[in-house]
């Protein structure tokens, strides 16, 4: 008669069933991220033909938080100012973008949407958000609401401590940000 095999700890059987659930997740992730970096990349074509995805996510940061300063928005990114200044550069080129006297000090400059820029974006996020439309439209409202309370939970922990040990790079960003916008 042979003995029973032994049963694995508890412990054991659910370290194996998070580290499983965990790849799910992280394979999950990364299709979601090519696909947003797909889609940024359209998004910013749509604004310009020669418009990066950077500069796009540049876009939606302007847009989303008003007047901003270059150093908050090289922040906002994680990279160095040197890259988000060659981005602003483009920008304006294009009349998308402009600097102003920041009105909390005079030395400093705020960046800005032009009237042209806040209506290309206006045109391109419309267009995103009917795409949105378009793919969860059919979800119940409850499930739509708990994938953006997940989404949430999931961007905090990402977000927790990104500032103070992520240093500025001087590279420019493939897509700083706009999966989220």
């Amino acid at each position: 008669m042979s003995n029973p095999l032994p049963h694995a700890p508890a412990t054991a059987v659910q370290r194996d069933e998070v580290d499983d659930a965990l790849q799910q997740v992280e394979h999950q992730l990364s299709l979601l991220w090519r696909r947003a970096r797909s889609i940024s990349h359209q998004l910013s074509r749509q604004v310009h033909p020669d418009m990066e995805p950077a500069a796009y996510g540049l876009l939606t940061i302007i847009r989303r938080e008003g007047p901003i300063r270059l150093t908050d928005l090289a922040s906002c990114v994680g990279v160095g100012k040197p890259s988000v200044s060659r981005q602003i550069a483009f920008l304006e080129s294009l009349g998308l973008v402009y600097k102003e006297a920041d009105p909390q000090d005079g030395r400093a400059q705020s960046i800005r949407l032009t009237d042209k820029g806040e209506e290309k974006m206006h045109q391109v996020q419309d267009a995103r958000r009917q795409a949105f439309r378009e793919r969860l439209g059919t979800w119940p409202l409850e499930d739509v609401q708990t994938l953006a309370e997940y989404m949430e939970r999931l961007n905090a922990v990402y977000g927790e401590g990104l500032i103070k040990e992520a240093p500025a790079r001087d590279d420019t960003a493939k897509d700083p940000g706009d999966a989220a916008q």
